[in-house]
């Protein structure tokens, strides 16, 4: 799944600033065209909330400024810069509250499947899904999974369950830009994607030897 909807609106959005702004006012904000007046203009004037879509779904973190910055430069960003964002990433992982890390993979399972949540038409009562599937290859011979992302078959069988590859996957779950300052991976728990427990069932669908991932 690439980034979040967010940085793909707002690439999209990029090629309508360049008409207006040009690449002179692009460079006097840091060569960010997303922190030009045009392109703050465009969001004010052609974006409108709707249901729990909110404008401030459009405003970047540090993180998505800094990486949306040096991609519309083509350069790529300098090893401190990308050091700093991985550590400030990587200090904000909350781990389970219970020390536990594996819920029930049949539940990570469905989580996997369902792509639903966080759109203005979704009941933001109900959880949202991780749609995982749509990047990742999980489960072998299935046709309909996504090869974005790495393949994630055996995934639990390759690596086995130390602590150290359980707080791992956590982390990468949780905000993968705690290893890749740029990962197109949404962070799924910093951005309250998924819930905790939500998590631990995802966690499990990796881990389990039982799950489809671990078990053909």
């Amino acid at each position: 799944m690439k980034r979040t909807t967010l940085f793909v609106l707002m690439t999209a959005a990029a090629g309508v600033l360049g008409g207006c702004a040009g690449m002179n006012q692009s460079a006097s904000e840091g060569g960010n065209p997303f922190a030009t007046a045009s392109f703050q203009s465009i969001l004010k004037n052609d974006f409108a909330p709707k249901g729990q879509a909110k404008l401030d779904r459009l405003v970047q973190t540090k993180q998505q400024y800094e990486c949306s910055k040096y991609e519309y430069l083509g350069k790529p960003m300098p090893a401190e810069m990308s050091k700093k964002l991985e550590s400030e990433a990587m200090a904000g992982i909350v781990y389970p509250k219970d020390g536990k890390f594996l819920g029930d993979w049949k539940a990570g399972l469905k989580i996997a499947e369902d792509g639903k949540g966080k759109q203005w038409s979704d009941n933001p009562d109900k959880p949202s899904g991780g749609n995982c599937l749509a990047c990742h290859e999980m489960v072998k011979n299935d046709p309909s999974q996504g090869n974005i992302g790495p393949s994630l078959v055996d995934y639990g069988k390759l690596r086995g369950n130390s602590e150290a590859i359980l707080k791992y996957t956590w982390g990468r779950i949780y905000d993968s830009a705690a290893y890749n300052a740029c990962s197109w991976m949404p962070s799924f728990g910093a951005h309250h994607i998924l819930t905790e427990q939500q998590m631990k069932d995802v966690m499990a669908l990796l881990m389990d030897p039982k799950s489809p991932v671990n078990a053909n």
